[in-house]
């Protein structure tokens, strides 16, 4: 298993209308397609007005061959546009676990 940490630094001001987008109709795209949600999350200490959230996945395949079919589906093309206004940047890690991880 991998786990991708995508971080988006949201813009100031915007986290309220970030937050209710990804609620009422983002995640209803995403998680069917892209599968494990292992957690979704906003910033209090530190960086502020950061989203983490992080997926799992089978392997790099597996990652490469979800995001290509979220890509191009129709109702997340709609989307997106309309939530990228709200990110300032964005980020994505590959996370690898240890052998000693309780997520392998």
């Amino acid at each position: 298993m991998i786990v991708e940490q995508r971080t988006y630094k949201i813009r100031n001001g915007k986290m309220g209308q970030y937050l209710s987008m990804v609620r009422d109709e983002g995640i209803a795209i995403q998680q069917p397609i892209l599968g494990n949600l292992i957690g979704y999350f906003q910033t209090e200490i530190g960086p502020l007005s950061h989203i983490v959230h992080l997926w799992g996945y089978k392997d790099l395949n597996d990652r490469a061959e979800r995001r290509a079919k979220l890509a191009a589906d129709p109702r997340w093309k709609v989307f997106i546009p309309k939530l990228a206004e709200l990110i300032e940047s964005a980020e994505s890690r590959i996370l690898i676990p240890t052998d000693f991880s309780p997520l392998r």
